[in-house]
């Protein structure tokens, strides 16, 4: 197998790859971040104090830093998929895609039909003062959103994994058959006079 200069530096390819790897990567610790700290932290909290930090939080993440790891990481694993096809690189173009259906159905869908509702359901709320009250208004959130949660945050990392995994996948489809013919621009002169000699 020739192993051309376009093979080696296929620059649209690995751009594209090294992308969608990174928004899977964004999206995955921006769940993970919420299981690990945030919302331990909420529920240690006074729920006067939580409720109010929760709905600010909701407000707040709406923002064009967020949205394209939420949104254009399915869209960059498919095209990351499309274009590993292209370069006869099925067994990658396989975990790319996979990975694009892993997150939208176990993450973006998620988020959007359940999570969602639920923030949206708490902004609504008039935080009590008694004490009592917002504890009760506060479980009722919590336990169900944090579940949610990591349904999401496991279909993500589940993501990320099969889109390192094509990456590697892909790697490997790059690489050059041991034995196969040299590019004759890598060539020495001392490599010339040899396959010379050879002949």
């Amino acid at each position: 197998m020739e192993v051309t200069m376009a093979r080696w530096f296929p620059g649209p390819f690995v751009a594209v790859v090294g992308v969608a790897v990174l928004l899977s990567a964004a999206i995955f610790g921006f769940f993970y971040a919420w299981v690990c700290s945030t919302m331990w932290g909420l529920d240690a909290a006074d729920p006067r104090v939580a409720i109010p930090a929760m709905q600010a939080m909701n407000a707040s993440v709406r923002n064009v830093v967020f949205a394209p790891a939420f949104f254009a990481t399915p869209v960059v694993l498919v095209l990351a998929a499309a274009l590993a096809l292209a370069r006869r690189l099925p067994r990658a173009a396989l975990l790319f895609g996979v990975a694009a259906l892993v997150y939208a159905a176990g993450a973006l869908a998620p988020t959007l039909l359940v999570n969602v509702p639920m923030n949206e359901a708490l902004a609504r709320v008039a935080v009590p003062t008694d004490l009592g009250e917002a504890r009760r208004i506060w479980s009722d959130c919590s336990g169900s959103w944090q579940a949610w949660n990591h349904a999401r945050t496991v279909a993500a990392g589940g993501a990320l994994l099969l889109a390192v995994a094509g990456v590697a996948a892909a790697a490997g489809g790059l690489a050059p058959a041991r034995g196969g013919a040299r590019d004759v621009r890598t060539m020495s002169p001392r490599g010339w006079a040899g396959s010379a000699t050879r002949r």
